[in-house]
């Protein structure tokens, strides 16, 4: 699959190493964390927990379990093999240094929702597996075909995320489970900080070549799993009312992203910055 037809629309690939040089600079192997020893566990207790709350614990396990499938679609669309030329290969070879170590972080989550559900007494461990399988194995893609727009994509889901598990931590009445979602804020703000560096890099590269393709993600912007989870939407307005949640409060961290990759803006920026102000308002 790949982005071939728009090769020429990539970052240069010295911008890509200075991007994933970054974030590894600032995320180094010693401070990560794992899910065996991280918390403790045996003080986990989802009898703390509001109905509303064990929901939302329930949505964002699913959530985070998709991994695979997000993962899927940085293969696909950048893929590190023979169907793409030299060039393309180094770019995408460059960012799968990030993409996996992501890729690492994401299953984390993952693993330490499910290890919260099974030790706070939320569900049994095989049952929980079932579960999960069922929304696991649906197909996740994004309707995109240049590439800024997977990071534009991400900066916002990633910036939403982080903002929600700190609104989510704040009104938990376990501290077990608040211990796990200052883990997963830290990750999902060092992600976010990664493609907001990659869409800087891309708006002073590009200039106002990728204002439209950056417009129509906030135009269609959807959370995963929102076209394909049944129920998803009844759920997720659900846990918006547990810890005041709203995605497009991350479009002010866009305009951020904006502003300080943008010297000057020309009257196509300037129309993007309103239009993500407009929706955001409406929101």
């Amino acid at each position: 699959m790949g982005i071939t037809d728009t090769a020429c629309a990539l970052l240069p690939v010295d911008e890509v190493v200075g991007a994933v040089d970054g974030f590894l600079a600032a995320s180094p192997a010693a401070r990560a964390w794992d899910v065996e020893t991280a918390f403790e566990w045996g003080r986990a207790d989802a009898g703390l927990l509001t109905e509303g709350q064990r929901s939302a614990v329930q949505f964002i396990t699913l959530i985070e379990d998709h991994l695979p499938g997000y993962f899927d679609v940085y293969h696909r669309y950048f893929p590190v093999d023979d169907t793409v030329d030299p060039s393309t290969f180094v770019h995408n070879r460059e960012l799968y240094h990030f993409t996996v170590r992501w890729a690492l972080e994401e299953d984390t989550h993952a693993r330490a929702l499910a290890r919260y559900q099974e030790a706070a007494g939320m569900a049994e461990r095989g049952a929980l597996r079932t579960e999960l399988a069922v929304e696991g194995q649906r197909p996740f893609d994004l309707p995109y075909d240049h590439p800024v727009q997977f990071f534009a994509y991400a900066l916002v889901q990633e910036k939403a995320t982080q903002m929600y598990y700190q609104h989510l931590r704040d009104v938990s009445g376990d501290p077990v489970l608040g211990a796990v979602l200052s883990h997963l804020a830290r990750d999902e703000a060092r992600h976010f900080s990664f493609m907001a560096d990659v869409v800087g890099r891309y708006l002073r590269t590009h200039g106002d070549a990728v204002v439209d393709p950056i417009r129509d993600v906030v135009a269609h912007f959807r959370m995963p799993l929102a076209d394909t989870m049944r129920g998803y939407w009844r759920w997720a307005l659900k846990i918006a009312d547990v810890a005041d949640y709203d995605h497009t409060e991350a479009y002010e961290h866009l305009v951020k992203v904006i502003d300080r990759a943008v010297d000057t803006r020309t009257d196509r920026v300037d129309e993007l910055v309103r239009f993500i102000d407009q929706c955001r308002k409406v929101a």
